[in-house]
């Protein structure tokens, strides 16, 4: 059984009863157990995921209705809300809570039965680009051990690269899902904003967070969106995408397309072998019959610094709730006042989080909004005008996803200022609401280079198609797990 087919593939081998839902279930979790002891993608596991799959092929034998997904094993970052599983946030604050209710995107995918086969690593509260901020021990880079995954949905970018699940779901709220899927050689994707729902996504910046799905395959990103995707009663800022198909024509070719390539994106600070990938990149699309011509966005050289002071003074509100009465771990009242009891419930959170929360709870403070918080949302307007104006002129626009090589792990860990800049190419999409999409396209020194899309809003289906065109001109070599 070969566990390294795209999605579309295992519904075919299914549908054709070449393999049964059992069988291909019963292979993954034989690899998670041999390799995640390893990897650590995986936080817990769905000890219901065989008797599931029993049921499906069951409904299967007697010719009854089944779901698009037909058993496919999804993993879930570990923030999306399961009900009835624990979901940690990867924080010891959280580390017995289970959901009482569930996310959205896990309805849909259900109803579609879609197999959970478990929750994934992830830097703590999605504070990190790493996976080293987890509180349970960092993931590890499927292409070398030694090495970062990214982050911080680390964990579900290396289950899908190590064929421990065949898609799985992270959130995006800087660059979280495209970071690790650079990282790693997988397909991540932020769509644009408000068109997955948010409800079960366990709040981080509200502004500018998406769940986003990570894949092998461009087109089994597609499918996966296709379920996802759509307004939601339960989350009002969801918009309606008319139940678009992203997977019909995703064939198109980008023939008379116009690309811009963000300058900005690949000046000092990005690696020769990174600014190499994108040059090559470049050529591809040239040669599937683009345009592409350099393009000047000035307000990206302060995208990080609006970034970090928005997604902080949200982190500094969201995780107010975090006092260890309403939600937290077993820790008794006697002795304490309030105030400081929640100050020592607290220092359960890890170094990454209690970073931010600090500067979250400064930078709009009395006295200070004005020089920072509103400054910050002055640069996140002009950028946003910026971007929409660059694309009057062009249909797309293509960076490296990250602008640096993957590291060894211990090596950024102590330096945040390092550790923001990574985030440099990835966090325009977020603070625009921009689809973007990395693609697998490089390998250097045997760890993998990504490549960067961003498109208008809405225009998730071009996208997808640029991007689907771009990874047929690929050919990495199989990874050795």
């Amino acid at each position: 059984m070969n566990l390294a087919i795209s999605g579309l593939k295992y519904i075919e081998e299914i549908k054709n009863g070449n393999y049964t839902i059992e069988e291909f279930v019963s292979k993954t979790l034989e690899q998670i157990q041999k390799l995640d002891g390893k990897l650590h993608a995986f936080l817990s596991l769905n000890d219901k995921a065989i008797d599931q799959a029993k049921k499906l092929d069951k409904k299967i034998q007697k010719n009854e209705k089944i779901g698009a997904c037909f058993g496919m094993p999804i993993s879930i970052k570990d923030n999306i809300c399961v009900k009835g599983t624990k979901t940690t946030c990867a924080s010891k604050m959280l580390e017995d809570f289970v959901a009482p209710y569930e996310a959205t995107v896990i309805s849909k995918l259900k109803s579609e039965d879609a197999i959970i086969i478990g929750k994934t690593n992830m830097d703590e509260f999605a504070m990190g680009l790493t996976t080293e901020f987890s509180a349970f021990g960092p993931s590890r880079n499927p292409w070398n051990h030694d090495y970062v995954p990214g982050g911080s949905s680390g964990g579900s970018a290396v289950a899908v690269r190590a064929l421990e699940c065949v898609a799985s779901l992270g959130s995006d709220t800087g660059g979280s899902v495209r970071n690790p899927a650079s990282f790693c050689s997988v397909v991540g994707y932020k769509p644009t904003y408000g068109l997955v729902s948010r409800y079960g996504l366990i709040s981080y910046a509200n502004s500018i967070e998406q769940i986003g799905p990570l894949t092998r395959t461009v087109e089994d990103l597609a499918f996966i969106l296709n379920i996802i995707s759509g307004i939601d009663d339960k989350d009002n800022t969801t918009v309606d995408n008319k139940n678009e198909d992203y997977l019909s024509e995703i064939d198109a070719g980008v023939e008379g397309k116009k690309i811009g390539i963000i300058k900005e994106m690949i000046g000092d600070g990005a690696d020769k072998e990174v600014v190499s990938a994108t040059n090559n990149a470049v050529k591809k699309f040239e040669n599937l019959g683009a345009k592409c011509e350099e393009i000047s966005l000035d307000m990206v050289d302060y995208s990080v610094a609006a970034y970090y002071t928005i997604s902080a003074t949200e982190a500094g509100s969201n995780l107010a709730r975090y006092d260890n009465l309403r939600y937290g771990f077993d820790f008794p009242l006697e002795g304490f006042e309030f105030n400081s009891y929640i100050s020592k419930a607290r220092k359960n959170f890890g170094p990454e989080v209690t970073r931010r929360l600090i500067v979250g709870g400064f930078v709009p403070s009395a006295g200070f909004a004005g020089k920072y918080f509103l400054k910050a949302l002055k640069v996140k307007s002009k950028l946003t005008a910026e971007v929409n104006e660059a694309f009057k002129k062009v249909d797309l626009l293509l960076a490296p996803t990250v602008p640096i090589c993957p590291f060894k792990l211990g090596e950024k860990i102590d330096d945040p200022i390092a550790l923001f800049l990574i985030d440099f190419n990835t966090v325009t999409a977020n603070l625009t609401g921009k689809p973007a999409i990395s693609i697998p396209f490089e390998l250097s020194d045997g760890l993998p280079i990504g490549i960067q899309l961003l498109a208008k809003s809405m225009h998730d289906k071009a996208l997808l198609q640029a991007a689907y065109a771009l990874q047929n001109t690929v050919h990495l070599p199989e990874i050795q797990l």
